[in-house]
């Protein structure tokens, strides 16, 4: 049986971990040259990303600072959209994402009490 502290290192890896790939996610979303991967529904519309989203026009690296302090506004944006909202800009994907996330944030806070 596990003991309290093994529990607390699994909750402690478990938690960085979260927060590491969601760094490196929100990091390589705003890098130019990946903008066909992160944002292809608009490139399949025949427009690139805004700028603000990222849209370098070839370049490699975003060399913009102000860009790396705001890279995770896009969250409270998605948590305020509609499914039916989300899924037309972002993809069923997003959506279905966005549902586990809102579970597991639910769960937690009831099990937490």
């Amino acid at each position: 049986m596990a003991s309290l502290g093994d529990i607390g290192v699994s909750a402690l890896i478990n938690i960085i971990g979260a927060f590491t790939f969601l760094l490196a996610f929100a990091l390589l979303r705003i890098q130019p040259i990946n903008d066909r991967v992160y944002f292809p529904k608009w490139y399949i519309a025949g427009r690139g990303p805004p700028q603000e989203l990222g849209g370098g026009g070839g370049q490699i690296c975003q060399l913009n600072i102000m860009t790396y302090f705001t890279f995770l506004n896009w969250m409270p944006q998605a948590l305020k959209m509609s499914e039916s909202e989300l899924i037309s800009h972002a993809g069923l994907d997003s959506a279905v994402f966005l549902r586990i996330y809102t579970l597991g944030y639910l769960q937690f806070s009831f099990f937490s009490d």
